[in-house]
């Protein structure tokens, strides 16, 4: 806790005095481009893997990245896609999983599970992921643990659009979906790829070059 502590006080010394104008702006409001939906694990930093400012993404954290199919019954991950999209208008939602990810592990052994009755009935979100994967590959061990993560964004991206204010911008061609998987030991990020229906290098050199071009001018 004293490294927290110690890491505000320099926030608070260093860094808001050079963004002091920045932070003006953005107490009046937020206009967020994305909706970033990705796990609670630690290692996971939106804004550092995207380099991207306060202000520029709305997050949402929880175990597993798992966004539940619409119901009737409110809880905070269909609050918050609703505010996003209806009162937001953000215009891309990213559903971010990555590797070695602890959620996944449980959902590959739910009997594992009996100590955390919520974690277990949570991750009840993502087992048609793992039944695709054992239908596919047959009976399922750590190995897979990277398949069942990649299926798993997928069937939360298939879970967004059950959302009525996601399907309704869907629909009028105001919104796009992205599912990532970020790798932690290397930092590729790979995007899925729906007529494949797996992962693929996720397109960045258009801005690689354009940045490239933009240091040797500086």
């Amino acid at each position: 806790m004293d490294r927290v502590l110690s890491g505000v006080a320099k926030f608070q010394r260093e860094v808001f005095p050079e963004k002091a104008e920045s932070f003006r702006e953005l107490a009046g409001g937020q206009q967020p481009e994305v909706l970033f939906i990705t796990c609670a694990d630690s290692r996971i930093d939106p804004n550092l893997i995207t380099q991207t400012e306060p202000g520029d993404l709305f997050i949402c954290r929880n175990a597993g990245n798992v966004v539940p199919p619409h119901s009737n019954q409110t809880g905070g991950m269909t609050a918050s896609i609703e505010y996003a999209v209806a009162a937001l208008g953000v215009e891309h939602i990213v559903v971010c999983g990555h590797t070695d990810c602890g959620a996944m592990k449980g959902a590959l052994n739910p009997e594992g599970l009996e100590t955390l009755p919520h974690v277990k009935e949570w991750l009840g979100h993502c087992r048609a992921a793992v039944e695709v994967v054992r239908e596919q590959q047959g009976e399922l061990g750590a190995e897979h643990l990277e398949c069942v993560t990649a299926e798993n964004i997928a069937l939360q991206l298939a879970h967004l659009r059950t959302h009525p204010a996601v399907a309704a911008k869907l629909a009028a061609g105001k919104l796009q979906l992205h599912g990532w998987l970020y790798n932690i030991k290397t930092g590729e990020v790979s995007s899925w790829d729906e007529t494949s229906r797996s992962m693929k290098p996720l397109d960045t050199s258009d801005f690689a070059a354009a940045d490239a071009r933009e240091a040797s001018n500086g």
